[in-house]
């Protein structure tokens, strides 16, 4: 292998580690990852299209699993932002910490239940996005109805919460407490994938 092989022999190791604790966590816990691999490139790319990254302080990440959104968020902010990850699953927590060392990554173990008092206690503002890929669907309604309206309380009043999902169950949930509402879908993803864009 030459030298200039090694950059890319060493990205394809790491993608196929990531790859590797994704299923292996998915089998572990099917319902809390809704998927067997991470989001695809072109589900990423229509969600972070959302975003005002000119503006941008603070951003939130629930479920960031391996980090395949949590890289974009951080190649794209400013070096004055700061994103606030929670992650329920130690074996992600623990990848992230190892794989992402950026003084703007704040990696929490936590429920997404926590948004306002983890915001609180790092002296953070109101959060500018609230980024969601965790399975609503699946959850119980009270946690459902907890972590939409902490969020909510979390952003700012110019702020959004963006969320994938792969099923519409969630949507009459965030009508409800969100004042606005719009649908999008990215077919080009394992499994296609329903988008929302809510606001204050």
């Amino acid at each position: 292998m030459t030298a200039q092989d090694r950059p890319t022999a060493l990205a394809g190791n790491g993608r196929r580690a990531q790859l590797s604790l994704f299923a292996r966590n998915f089998f572990k816990h099917p319902r809390m990852l809704g998927s067997i691999i991470p989001s695809s490139p072109f589900l990423v790319r229509r969600l972070l299209e959302q975003i005002d990254w000119e503006n941008v302080r603070v951003v939130v990440e629930y479920g960031p699993g391996v980090g395949t959104i949590t890289r974009e968020l951080l190649r794209r902010m400013p070096p004055d932002s700061t994103l606030v990850v929670l992650e329920t699953n130690q074996d992600f927590v623990d990848f992230l910490e190892r794989s992402l060392p950026d003084p703007r990554l704040q990696v929490i173990k936590g429920s997404a239940e926590t948004i306002q008092d983890e915001l609180s206690r790092l002296g953070l503002p109101a959060a500018d996005y609230v980024l969601a890929g965790i399975p609503f669907s699946t959850m119980p309604a009270d946690s459902r109805e907890s972590i939409l309206k902490g969020s909510l309380d979390a952003l700012s009043p110019q702020g959004s919460m963006l969320i994938y999902q792969f099923s519409s169950r969630v949507l009459s949930d965030l009508r409800r407490v969100f004042s606005r509402v719009e649908c999008d879908f990215e077919p080009f993803n394992i499994l296609p994938a329903r988008l929302y864009y809510c606001r204050p």
